[in-house]
C-alpha cells in the first residue's frame, strides 16, 4: 500500500512554508521562502499577495520533492495563515488591487478613534466580541475603499473580493472559490460570532459592501479541490495561525492553552462551546469548528512584543551579536539588579490595549550592566506573559494547570525557566516544533478521514521539555508589584495631537 500524507501550508508574516507530515505527525519535509516586507511609511506595513502565492507554487513541488513522494499521495492540504492581513482584488483578472494590508499596520489609527465614537459601534462590538481596534481586518477594508477612487461601487458589484491570506489562497488553488473559515472571519469585526455568518449591522456601520465577501465555512471541513500548486488535492482545513497552534498543541478541552512565543507572543485557551466574554483585556476569538458541529471558543491574549525585542536588544542597541546569545549573557548575573524593561513599542496590547503607551527601561542605576538589561528582556516576556494568565483566570473561572508552549524563544531555557516561575505552573514544550504548521495537517488529516479523531491526535503529542517552577512566593510577588509600576510609567506617554 502506498504511504499517504498531508500537507499544510503555513503562511506567516515574514514567510511561506509547505511541510509534509506523516500518519504520526512526525515532519518529513520542509520548504520555505520569505517575501519581501513593505514600509512605504512610518505605522504603514504591506506584503505582495502575488509574490506570495507564487512562492506556494515554488514551494509546493519543492516539498513533496524532498519528501520523495508525488501529489497523489498527498491526502489533503491544510492552511494556516497569518491572521487579520488583508487583501482585495479583482474577480475577473485576480490581480490584487493593491498590496495587501498587513495584521501589524496601524494607518486605519485615525480612522478607528471616529468609528469609536459613531452610532451603532457598541452594537458591533457586541456582536464581534472584539474592541474597534487597527488590529482587525475590517477597518482596513473600509480604508482601502475610502482610499481607492471607484472601488466601493465596483465591491457593490461584486468586481472586487476581499479576502485574508487563507482566502486569497484558496481561491488561488481552486481557481476561484471565494471562502474563508470562521477563525479568521471571527478577526475580522465583521462577523457576528453567534450566528458565525457576516453582520448585517456590522457591514452598514463599516460601509463594507456584502458581495465583496467570502462564503464563511466550518475550519475543518473540505472546502475545495486543488487545481494548481496540489492539482486533485481536497482542501481539508483552514485557520487562522495561532488557532492553528492551539489545534496543534491538541489542546482540546476547556481549561487547556498554549503561548506561541515569536516576534510577538499569543496566547489562547480553550473556553469550549461557551463564548466568555473578556472583562479583563482579552478577546475572544473561535478556536475552531469541526464540520457541523458548534464552535469552539477560546480567549486571547495578544502580545504585541516579546522576540522582536530581543532582535531589538541585538539590532538597535548591539549588545549581543545573535539572538540565542541573551541567555548566555542574562546568565552573567543573578538577578535583574532593579531594571525592568516595558516594550510598549507600539502601544500595549492585552490585556491593557494603550496605544498611546510607549516603552520604558525603569530602575536604572550606575550599578547595572548590559546583563541585568539581557535579564530584563527576558522578564519582560515572562511577566507580560503574567499579566495574560491573571486575566484569563479571571475571566473563564478556570485556573490554568500547565502551559503548553512553542515557539523559537521556547529554545531559551532560562526564558521558559522565568515563565514557570512567575505563572507557578508548568511550562511544557513539545516533541513536535512547527505546531502551527502540525495544527493546520491535523485539521486536514481529520476532514478527510485520514486521522479517525481528535484522541488519536493527542496520542501524537509528545513532551520534549518541562520546566517546574522554583521562584520564592514572596519574591514572585513583590518582582511583579515592581513590574506593574513600571508598566505605569508606560502609560498616557503619546498625547492627541
Amino acid at each position: 500500500m502506498t504511504d499517504r500524507y498531508v500537507v499544510a501550508i503555513d503562511q506567516g508574516t515574514t514567510s511561506t512554508r509547505c511541510i509534509v507530515f506523516d500518519r504520526r505527525g512526525q515532519l518529513v519535509s520542509l520548504a520555505q521562502q520569505e517575501h519581501k516586507q513593505y514600509f512605504p511609511k512610518p505605522g504603514w506595513v504591506e506584503h505582495d499577495a502575488a509574490e506570495i502565492w507564487r512562492n506556494v507554487e515554488r514551494l509546493a513541488p519543492l516539498a513533496l520533492r524532498r519528501a520523495g513522494i508525488t501529489v497523489d499521495q498527498v491526502a489533503a492540504v491544510g492552511i494556516a495563515n497569518q491572521r487579520e492581513t488583508t487583501v482585495l482584488w479583482d474577480r475577473r483578472t485576480g490581480v490584487p488591487v493593491g498590496r495587501a494590508l498587513v495584521w501589524q499596520d496601524t494607518r486605519t489609527d485615525s480612522l478607528v478613534s471616529v468609528l469609536k465614537e459613531a452610532s451603532g459601534a457598541a452594537a458591533v462590538q457586541e456582536a464581534a466580541a472584539l474592541p474597534l481596534a487597527t488590529y482587525f481586518s475590517g477597518p482596513r477594508i473600509r480604508w482601502i475603499l475610502d482610499h481607492t477612487p471607484g472601488l466601493r461601487a465596483r465591491a457593490a458589484r461584486g468586481e472586487i473580493l476581499f479576502g485574508t491570506m487563507e482566502t486569497w489562497l484558496i481561491w488561488n488553488l481552486t481557481g476561484g472559490l471565494h471562502v474563508t473559515d470562521v477563525t479568521n472571519a471571527s478577526r475580522t469585526n465583521l462577523l457576528d460570532i453567534h450566528t458565525l455568518d457576516w453582520s448585517p449591522s456590522a457591514l452598514a456601520f463599516f460601509d463594507i459592501p456584502r458581495a465583496m465577501l467570502p462564503t464563511v465555512h466550518p475550519s475543518i471541513a473540505e472546502l475545495g479541490t486543488a487545481t494548481a500548486a496540489f492539482p486533485g488535492v481536497r482542501i481539508g482545513a483552514a485557520l487562522g495561525d495561532q488557532q492553528a497552534a492551539l489545534f496543534g498543541q491538541t489542546c482540546f478541552t476547556p481549561g487547556e492553552a498554549k503561548c506561541t512565543y515569536g516576534t510577538g507572543s499569543f496566547l489562547l485557551l480553550n473556553t469550549g462551546t461557551d463564548l466568555v466574554r473578556s472583562e479583563h483585556g482579552l478577546l475572544t476569538t473561535v478556536a475552531y469548528q469541526i464540520g457541523g458541529a458548534p464552535a469552539v471558543y477560546a480567549l486571547e491574549g495578544s502580545i504585541a512584543i516579546t522576540g522582536s525585542l530581543v532582535q531589538w536588544f541585538r539590532d538597535q542597541l548591539e549588545l549581543i551579536a545573535s539572538a540565542p546569545e541573551i541567555e548566555t549573557l542574562a546568565r552573567t548575573v543573578q538577578d535583574n539588579g532593579g531594571c525592568y524593561i516595558v516594550p510598549a513599542f507600539s502601544g500595549l496590547y492585552a490585556p491593557h490595549w494603550r496605544s498611546e503607551a510607549r516603552g520604558v527601561i525603569v530602575g536604572l542605576t550606575s550599578y547595572i550592566t548590559k546583563g541585568h538589561l539581557a535579564r530584563a528582556v527576558l522578564e519582560a516576556t515572562a511577566w507580560q506573559t503574567r499579566e495574560v494568565v491573571d486575566a484569563m483566570n479571571a475571566d473563564s473561572g478556570l485556573t490554568l494547570k500547565t502551559l503548553k508552549v512553542d515557539g523559537g524563544m521556547t529554545a531559551d531555557n532560562l526564558l521558559m525557566q522565568g515563565i514557570a516561575d512567575v505563572l507557578d505552573v508548568p511550562v511544557v514544550r513539545p516533541l513536535a516544533a512547527e505546531t502551527v504548521s502540525l495544527g493546520a495537517a491535523y485539521a486536514a488529516g481529520l476532514a478527510v478521514g485520514y486521522w479517525p479523531d481528535l484522541e488519536d491526535l493527542r496520542h501524537n503529542w509528545h513532551r520534549a521539555g518541562q520546566w517546574l517552577p522554583a521562584m520564592d512566593p514572596g519574591h514572585r510577588a513583590k518582582e511583579y508589584t515592581n513590574w506593574k509600576r513600571a508598566v505605569e510609567r508606560t502609560l498616557d506617554w503619546i498625547q492627541p495631537a
